[in-house]
């Protein structure tokens, strides 16, 4: 089984396209990845760009789609020694590139922020790969 870390955006990317992960893959996340897609679904209801019945359908989607969550003691530590080490202000990416490092072979990413700054530590994976065995 392959692990791909996955952000917010891109886990909502894989929802939106209607596809589904195929057994051969696991998807892993931070714990609160749930509640950055809710954001980000929200912001598209608010500025017109998706319909809330619609939303809410990725909402339930987004119930079902099987994660790994992690916010243990020995990742938020590792999220926050690469966030110190590469003198970056905020945890996020450095969350990913975390559990990249302790659970994961490489992030899949479609945030250019995130892939150029975990390319500098850890391999990143195309989007397309999680679709494929």
């Amino acid at each position: 089984m392959t692990r791909f870390v996955v952000d917010a955006r891109t886990l909502l990317r894989v929802l939106e396209s209607g596809r589904t992960v195929p057994p051969a893959h696991q998807l892993v996340a931070p714990a609160s990845i749930r509640s950055q897609v809710m954001d980000l679904l929200l912001q598209k209801v608010q500025h017109g760009d998706l319909p809330e019945q619609e939303a809410l359908a990725v909402h339930e989607q987004l119930t079902e789609t099987k994660l790994r969550l992690l916010n243990d003691r020995v990742s938020r530590r590792t999220a926050w020694d690469i966030a110190r080490q590469q003198g970056w202000d905020t945890i996020g990416n450095a969350e990913c590139i975390a559990l990249v490092r302790l659970q994961a072979a490489a992030p899949m990413t479609i945030d250019a922020d995130l892939a150029a700054a975990a390319a500098k530590l850890v391999p990143v994976a195309a989007l397309e790969r999680v679709f494929h065995t």
